[in-house]
């Protein structure tokens, strides 16, 4: 965890909003656990930011980049078997591995 202020003011104190803590019956700390992320910076009062999770959101996004830019399938009817088929421009005929024209 890498906490930082989104103002930029410069503070290292921050404040977890969805915290659980638990406690023994002395009223000990015992263990905390987050609920969901959520931090303010205390000298200021703006949102802060976990940069430690900067890096998987990068590669989540990029694989969510890839997957939407590889082209639709097309459905053709393949000239050699005959059979309706679904595929990716340039691939050929699942079926009976004839080339297949995608326009």
């Amino acid at each position: 965890m890498w906490l930082a202020c989104s103002r930029r003011c410069g503070s290292d104190l921050f404040r977890a909003l969805f915290a659980e803590v638990e406690l023994d019956a002395s009223g000990g700390y015992q263990e905390y656990r987050i609920a969901q992320p959520g931090y303010i910076c205390l000298s200021c009062g703006a949102p802060a930011f976990d940069l430690g999770e900067v890096h998987g959101q990068m590669e989540a996004d990029a694989e969510e980049e890839a997957r939407e830019a590889t082209p639709p399938s097309v459905d053709v009817l393949c000239p050699v078997c005959e059979s309706f088929v679904s595929v990716v421009p340039g691939e050929d005929c699942p079926n009976c591995g004839a080339e297949l024209e995608v326009a």
